[in-house]
């Protein structure tokens, strides 16, 4: 009868243990985009098990072996472990630099989560083992999550494709011109451009931010579209062969810009090949509508591309330095203030500026004007409207602290050429006095250009920075390397995470310094659950 009491005692506390605990896992699950295999192999490779609460589980259980029998004691103290776990791990949607969003589909897994765990709990509880036997439920709650997301597989996709239904409903009958942007960079930094020249022409609508999903482009135009909007300018991300495709027969595209094809989640797609493949389905798809293809230059270097240009010349612009180029580019300037980038238009010279920072938004530039070009905005409008280009925000955004310091906020890059282009920024804005610093953990989904991207960084900014801080510096070793050789005389701070980053900088900042914030990483990146 006691060992029976003691094995009940804990279920109910273990209960409100789970979904605290759930809920952190939840967090790294919601960031890899509930994708199982990779949230398992997160779990895995940080060795993010429970680790305290089992220590304690395994220390009662040694106790219940030893004075067998026992009373009902121990599971009271197991109970007030599972309590005392719930208080004391952090709530991951108050806590984490991108807090978990309790959406209607994370609220869902979370409650199937936790009721196949209460079932492992009774279970465990009915078969009176002993104490120990809590360890499984405890240790496979990781488990738990990804169960829950195949169990309601066939409810999501019910649910998605009655909003993914809505939302293309919705466009053909309002039927805005949809320009839809990829690359592995450059993307969200020529819509903001772009849709800005669009804007100050006719009323017009852009995906926020960086969102670029099936899910996310139909939540805005169920939401956000109105019968007012001309043009619909929509971000198209790659997350592997079909999914631009996927996303064109949601938001039929009239106009295509393809910006780049590099590194940027180069581990999802293994060879350049495939990244240009992929983007390149976004040209297809305009093709059959006889729209318009914007295609940066240096993106006709991949096969796919070539051949496509080859069968459809009339339907490509290309954007580039070379005198083949229908829009060249002949030179691009950094200014304290501004972009600069002189351009070739139909056999006419024409100098854009734009109140940005970083070179590398000249090609951003050069794009938006081939594309709102074709597009049959007047060239005065467009030249006229790039002078008013808002900053972007956490790409190359420059802010000017009280203190006389200046920060460049480039949170949201992560590709090698933002990358580089950002440290030369440094050079354009710093002052004499001041010290040049850059706080990074380097860039993701690199693959296996991992180390040689670090590697060739870490060299370049050996030229532009006084004091580096790498955060989670075990990531990017080749980088820091690399950097010290190259500036011998330069300052590294390693960092375990961007908490401690800031905390060098409020100690140490002065006026006439200049922070490059480059890239900011996901909470799965720089942090373990401290489990």
């Amino acid at each position: 009868m006691s060992t029976s009491l003691t094995s009940f005692l804990p279920l109910l506390p273990y209960l409100l243990f789970t979904v605290r605990r759930l809920m952190s896992y939840l967090h790294i699950f919601q960031q890899e985009e509930y994708d199982g295999w990779r949230f398992l192999r997160w779990v895995s490779r940080t060795y993010s098990f429970d680790k305290k609460l089992s220590a304690i589980i395994v220390l009662l259980s040694a106790v219940e072996a030893v004075l067998k029998p026992v009373g009902p004691e121990l599971g009271l103290i197991l109970s007030a472990a599972f309590v005392a776990f719930f208080f004391i791990e952090l709530d991951p949607r108050k806590s984490g630099k991108k807090k978990l969003v309790l959406t209607v589909r994370a609220k869902r897994i979370l409650a199937v989560a936790a009721g196949l765990a209460f079932a492992a709990g009774v279970v465990v509880s009915l078969l009176s083992l002993g104490l120990w036997v809590w360890l499984l439920p405890v240790q496979l709650l990781p488990l738990a999550l990804v169960a829950a997301n195949l169990l309601l597989a066939p409810v999501e996709q019910r649910i998605q494709k009655a909003f993914w239904q809505q939302a293309h409903d919705k466009l053909l009958s309002m039927r805005p011109t949809v320009v839809g942007i990829t690359g592995s960079f450059g993307k969200t930094s020529v819509k903001h451009i772009l849709g800005h020249i669009l804007e100050m022409h006719a009323p017009t609508l852009l995906t926020p931010g960086s969102v670029n999903t099936p899910m996310g482009i139909a939540r805005i135009v169920r939401e956000q579209l109105g019968s007012q909007h001309q043009f619909f300018v929509c971000e198209m991300g790659a997350y592997g062969p079909g999914s631009i495709e996927r996303l064109c027969r949601l938001a039929s595209p009239n106009v295509a810009v393809v910006t780049a094809v590099g590194y940027a989640h180069y581990e999802r797609f293994k060879s350049l090949d495939v990244v240009a493949k992929t983007k390149l389905e976004l040209a297809q798809a305009v093709m059959k509508t006889g729209g318009k293809i914007i295609i940066a230059e240096e993106v006709l270097e991949f096969d796919a591309a070539r051949n496509f240009y080859a069968l459809h010349p009339s339907l490509v612009t290309t954007v580039g330095a070379s005198a083949n180029a229908d829009l060249r580019v002949l030179a691009i300037r950094q200014t304290a203030v501004a972009v600069e980038t002189d351009v070739e238009w139909q056999g006419k010279p024409h100098t854009i500026k734009s109140p940005l920072y970083g070179k590398h938004h000249g090609m951003n530039m050069a794009l938006a004007f081939a594309t709102a070009a074709v597009m049959g905005i007047p060239i005065e409008t467009i030249v006229l409207s790039l002078r008013s280009t808002p900053q972007i925000k956490h790409r190359l955004e420059v802010k000017r602290e009280p203190n006389g310091s200046v920060i460049i906020d480039d949170a949201y890059n992560s590709n090698p050429i933002g990358f580089a282009s950002a440290l030369a920024a440094l050079d354009t804005l710093s002052s004499a006095k001041g010290r040049r610093i850059l706080v990074t953990p380097g860039m993701v989904e690199l693959g296996e250009a991992h180390e040689r991207e670090h590697q060739k960084i870490g060299a370049v900014a050996g030229s532009h920075v006084d004091v580096l801080l790498p955060v989670v510096p075990k990531r990017i070793e080749a980088m820091i390397s690399a950097y010290r050789m190259a500036n011998p005389a330069g300052i590294v701070v390693p960092c375990d995470n961007f908490g401690q980053a800031r905390a060098w900088l409020s100690a140490n900042l002065q006026a006439g310094d200049i922070v490059l914030l480059e890239n900011d990483l996901p909470d799965l990146y720089e942090n373990k659950l401290a489990l």
